[in-house]
This record gives C-alpha cells, structure tokens and sequence, in this order.
C-alpha cells in the first residue's frame, strides 16, 4: 500500500496485511529462488544439492552483515515519513547504496581468499569443489544483493512495498528459466551444474536491483539529488551496524552449525538438513515479511510521537506471522514425507535422504511459533532504534549455548540429527524469551533515531 506524504497506516489486522502482502510475495520469491536452485540441482545427485544448498548458505552469511545493516534504512525512512521528512528519507536510500558498493569493492578484494577458507571445512571433496565454483560466482552479486534490500527498505519505510515486490517478482521469473539454461545445458548454452545456479542468481538479481534503481533515480521530484551528509552517513551505521552485525552473528553460528556440527555428519545429512531448511523459508520468509511491515507502522508512528500505538502493532504483527508459521509447521507434521519429496527421485540411495529429511521436517515444527515471536520482536525493536540489545542476546545465545551445545551433544557424544534440531529449537525458544522481556521492559521508548 502506498501511503500519501504524512498519511500513516492505521493500526488494523486489514491494515497490516494491506502493507504485508506485497512484502510477503517479495520474500516468498526469494524462497523460490533458493527452492529452484535446491530442486533443479538435486538430479544431479545429493552432492550437487549439498554443494548449492550449502553454497547458497555461505553466500547468504557474506551478505548478511551490509544487507542487515541497510535494514535500518527502513527505519530512517518510516520515521522520517513519520515526521512529514520525505527529502530526509530519500537521503537514507542514498547512504544505503554507497554501503553497497563500498561492500562490493571490499568483497571483489576479500575473494582470493576463498580457498583458503573453504580447506579448512570438511567437505567431501566434491561438495567443496561445488560449493567453492558456487561461491566464486555468487559473490560478485553482494552490491547488487545489498544495493536492492536498501532501496526496498527505503520505499518500505514509506509504505510503498508493492514497487519493490514487482522487482523481486521479475528476479524470481527471470531465475527459474536462467536455472533451466544454465544447470543443464539448452539454448546452445554450457551445462555448468551448481555453478551455473550461481550465474542464474546473479543475472536475475542484477535486472531486478537495475530496474528498482531506475525507478529511485527518476523519481524524487526536487529533492531527486539530495545534499547528502556524513554525519547521517555516519548516523546510519550507528545504528545499523549492530543490526547487521547481530545477522552477521548469528548466521556465522548457523552456518557453523551446518558447516563443522553437521557437515561432519556426512553429505547425506548435510543434504537433508539444507534441504529441511530450503522448506522451512517458506514459513520463516512471509513471517519476516509480515514483521517488516508491522515494523513500518511502529517506525511511524513513533516519527509521529505516538509510541503507545506501538503495543497493539507489535502482538497483531505476532498474530498474524504466529498464524502463518503454524499453518506451515501444521503440513510439515502431517505430510512430512510429500513434502520433503520435491528433493528425492525415488533412487535407492535416495529412499535413506527421504527417511531423513522427513523426520528432520517433523522436528523443524517445534520453532515455528518461536520463530514468528523472535521474528516480530527483532523486527520491532529495530525499528525504534534498539539495535544493540538485539545483537548482544543473539551473540550470546548463539556462541554461549547454541553452538557450544551443539557441538558436544553432536560431535562430541554422538547424538546425532535429531540433538541438532532440538539445539536449534532451544536456540529459537531462548532467543523469543529475551526478545519479549526486553519489548515489554521499554527500553525502546527511550530511542529517537531523528
């Protein structure tokens, strides 16, 4: 829904989903993309599914720290908004874009580094192979990776999500066929494999961040080349920063998790547990997505100097994402085996992947409502400001129980995947726990980003 300038988004369920449901289509191409990439490569064997779910995974973690900290784009812009500030808001849409490139220029640097770091992990030698020819390409998207979340959570913090929406739907139309192409080899073009999943990737992302910078470029009326200055530069990464960082964070646990705890479980484990995880975006991104937009209206209206509305946005944007994840863990308890069959072919080495994949999709429900509390609170929280206290719960979750945990119970003792899902759950649960306390302690009402 767009907004007019000072016209914010009344505090209803109806509301909510207006704003929501392009934000949830955005996110849920993103979920196709990564599911594409998982079901177009599994014909190639569970380690050629290894190495692109893991791939992409890895990709993700680089990325995460300058796209977590564009996020508060989002904020500047909503409460800017808030605050009748359009010219200051488009502003941070700038700032967002220098920090993609200036990440781009330092990842292009930081590239010939890769090997080194991927010999340290134990792969089998043909996933590192894969996951290495995956990264090498993915890698040269971050800018556009990062250029695009800003200017969607520029236009967001407006309350325009639908032009953001329409550029991802093109990305996603534009990945599927370029998969097709590019994994198997038609229109006279090579059969690359994993890798070519990566250029399909990058091809699709750069169009759509392109047509989104096209848009943000022509528009802007007088204040299209706003006076830009370093200290809102400097501003920004205040406070976003500790957001990205606390993604940063907590990804690297993750991607520890999967990388040293799992990985040294085998590649058939491997396989299923990114494969579980490619499932379970579809519940974990459209709850982001209803998050995001109920963070829209809590930036808002504190730029509006109406923080008590923010209680009520905060538990109908649970409600609604608390719905969503339910109804998904809802299909991964009952049709576990159906669902999980998209990455199987019915081989004989493949009937143990399907056994396993599905018993790890029936432990996967147990999150699902913690997922969408952690999600709701995070996204709030960022919101008005209170970056750094969700860094520092994620950081020492993470690194203090979760991975420790991990760890011993699996590598340690033996305990297998089942021990690995339950510590990913306990992660979750504690993380919801600490969130709650601090929304309901605050704290936030004290934040003033402008």
């Amino acid at each position: 829904m767009q907004s007019a300038p000072g016209e914010r988004v009344a505090v209803t369920i109806p509301s909510l989903v207006r704003l929501a449901w392009p934000i949830v289509i955005s996110r849920s191409t993103q979920v196709v993309v990564g599911l594409a990439d998982a079901i177009m490569v599994a014909h190639l064997g569970e380690s050629a599914l290894a190495a692109a779910t893991t791939g992409a995974l890895n990709s993700t973690l680089v990325f995460m720290l300058p796209m977590g900290t564009v996020f508060i784009v989002s904020s500047f812009a909503s409460q800017s908004f808030g605050a009748k500030d359009l010219a200051g808001a488009r502003r941070y849409g700038f700032y967002g874009l220098l920090l993609a490139l200036l990440s781009q220029v330092l990842c292009v640097a930081l590239l010939p580094l890769l090997p080194a770091g991927l010999s340290l992990l134990q792969y089998a030698p043909e996933v590192r192979e894969g996951v290495g020819g995956y990264l090498q390409v993915r890698l040269l998207s971050l800018g556009l990776v990062v250029g695009f979340e800003a200017l969607a959570s520029y236009y967001a913090g407006l309350g325009n999500t639908r032009l953001p929406m329409v550029a991802s739907v093109i990305a996603m139309v534009l990945n599927v066929p370029g998969n097709w192409a590019l994994i198997n080899g038609h229109f006279g073009l090579p059969a690359l494999g994993v890798v070519g999943a990566a250029w399909a990737n990058v091809g699709a992302t750069g169009i759509g961040f392109l047509l989104l910078l096209a848009v943000f470029l022509a528009q802007g009326g007088e204040a299209r080349w706003p006076r830009l200055h370093g200290r809102e530069f400097v501003k920004m990464l205040r406070f976003g920063l500790p957001s990205g960082v606390n993604w940063f964070l907590e990804f690297l646990a993750y991607t520890f998790f999967v990388n040293v705890v799992v990985a040294g479980l085998g590649t058939t484990v491997l396989a299923a547990l990114m494969a579980v995880m490619q499932l379970n975006s579809m519940a974990f991104m459209p709850a982001f997505a209803i998050a995001s937009a109920g963070a829209i209206v809590v930036g808002q209206a504190i730029g509006a100097s109406a923080r008590d509305e923010v209680p009520r946005t905060v538990w109908l944007t649970f409600a609604l994402a608390g719905c969503w994840q339910g109804a998904v863990g809802l299909l991964f308890l009952l049709a576990p085996r159906w669902t999980f069959s998209i990455f199987t072919r019915g081989e004989s080495p493949q009937d143990e992947l399907l056994a396993l994949g599905a018993r790890m999709l029936m432990l996967s429900v147990a999150w699902q409502l913690f997922d969408a509390l952690a999600t709701t609170f995070t996204e709030a929280l960022r919101a008005a400001g209170d970056t750094a206290f969700t860094l520092w719960a994620r950081l020492g979750i993470a690194w203090l129980v979760f991975v420790p945990g991990a760890w011993v119970s699996v590598r340690v003792y033996g305990a297998g995947e089942v021990a690995a899902m339950l510590w990913l759950t306990a992660y979750i649960g504690l993380l919801a726990l600490l969130l709650y306390l601090r929304f309901r302690g605050g704290a936030w009402r004290r934040f003033n980003l402008l």
